[in-house]
């Protein structure tokens, strides 16, 4: 019998990974996505319901219609900026489309749920290993709407007995090793393929916010962890709760970070090409050493990131950006 499970913004850059790898381990990923910073071409694994959290009666048929035995919830706003600038639409978007997503699913006795959290929800503490017992003091709407469905999901786990696994990250990086799906955003805010369009001449050249930051390089150091580690974490999160294991939190990271110039450095060497690049003021708010442990996930998942280093990220990337990507 098919194992369904539902996958919100399945058809976004981590959600169709997940979902590829969810078909991988034997299970039936449906998709539900509103398409707006989804791909349809992305939709590769299984069923698209397309539908937006906002619609609690849609939610509701999707889930009479599929019954799905968990659910793995990447559906979110998640532009820094944009969050500063209109903190309303994060609140309204992320938190209460989540509600009415972990309302549905208790009402179908769907109490299974893998959520994709993120290490914003720490704010700025800098130049620290983030782990899960780190205190949370997120520095705007987007960390702080993530932390409040990180508190939902505990409420219903007390009212209703749903069992959660929340995975914090900060950094994600490559594409699918076989090509089949990828990065690609509009707009285009991470490095890695801000960097290879730079390359590839579809962009001009990539600015390095910050040179004078107090590093070896002077440029900022984050945590990066492959796309492909990241999806095969939600799938072990997910049989962790299917095993009966209960609610927990888990952070994804390396615990060693990668300043710009070594990504910048490590893409010229695997694409064989200079990267253009021009120097920029610092950003507001960028701390200069960001990096989160998973000593956790790995002891107690049996989570191998594996691909997460910086040659096999961009390796991935740069192949997945050469087959032209998604309405290119």
């Amino acid at each position: 019998m098919a194992r369904h499970v539902l996958v919100t913004g399945g058809a976004g850059y981590v959600g169709s990974h997940a979902c590829k790898a969810l078909a991988r381990a034997g299970f039936v990923p449906v998709t539900f996505d509103n398409l707006s910073t989804g791909w349809r071409d992305a939709v590769r694994f299984g069923p698209l319901e397309e539908g937006d959290l906002t619609d609690a009666e849609r939610l509701a048929e999707v889930f009479a219609r599929w019954k799905p035995v968990a659910v793995l919830h990447f559906a979110a706003l998640s532009l820094v900026g944009e969050a500063v600038r209109d903190p309303g639409l994060y609140w309204r978007m992320n938190v209460l489309g989540a509600l009415n997503l972990i309302e549905a699913a208790a009402a179908a006795n769907c109490l299974d749920f893998v959520f994709s959290s993120t290490c914003a929800t720490y704010g700025d503490q800098d130049g620290v290993v983030l782990d899960e017992d780190t205190p949370q003091a997120p520095i705007n709407a987007y960390g702080a709407s993530k932390r409040a469905i990180e508190d939902i999901l505990r409420d219903f786990g007390v009212s209703h007995g749903l069992r959660s696994v929340i995975f914090r990250y900060f950094n994600v990086a490559g594409a699918d090793p076989e090509a089949e799906v990828g990065e690609f955003h509009q707009p285009e805010t991470h490095l890695v393929p801000l960097l290879l369009d730079a390359v590839a001449g579809r962009r001009p050249a990539l600015t390095v916010h910050g040179s004078d930051y107090a590093t070896p390089d002077g440029t900022c150091i984050r945590d990066y962890v492959h796309v492909a580690d990241l999806a095969d974490a939600h799938v072990l999160g997910l049989e962790w709760l299917l095993n009966g294991r209960g609610s927990r939190v888990f952070c994804l990271g390396t615990g060693r970070g990668f300043s710009v110039r070594e990504v910048i450095e490590h893409a010229r060497i695997v694409t064989n090409r200079a990267v253009p690049v021009v120097e920029g003021e610092r950003r507001p708010g960028d701390a200069a050493r960001l990096v989160s442990g998973s000593a956790r996930a790995i002891e107690e998942l049996g989570w191998k990131p594996e691909r997460s280093t910086l040659p096999a990220m961009i390796a991935d990337a740069w192949r997945w950006h050469q087959t032209g990507g998604y309405e290119r």
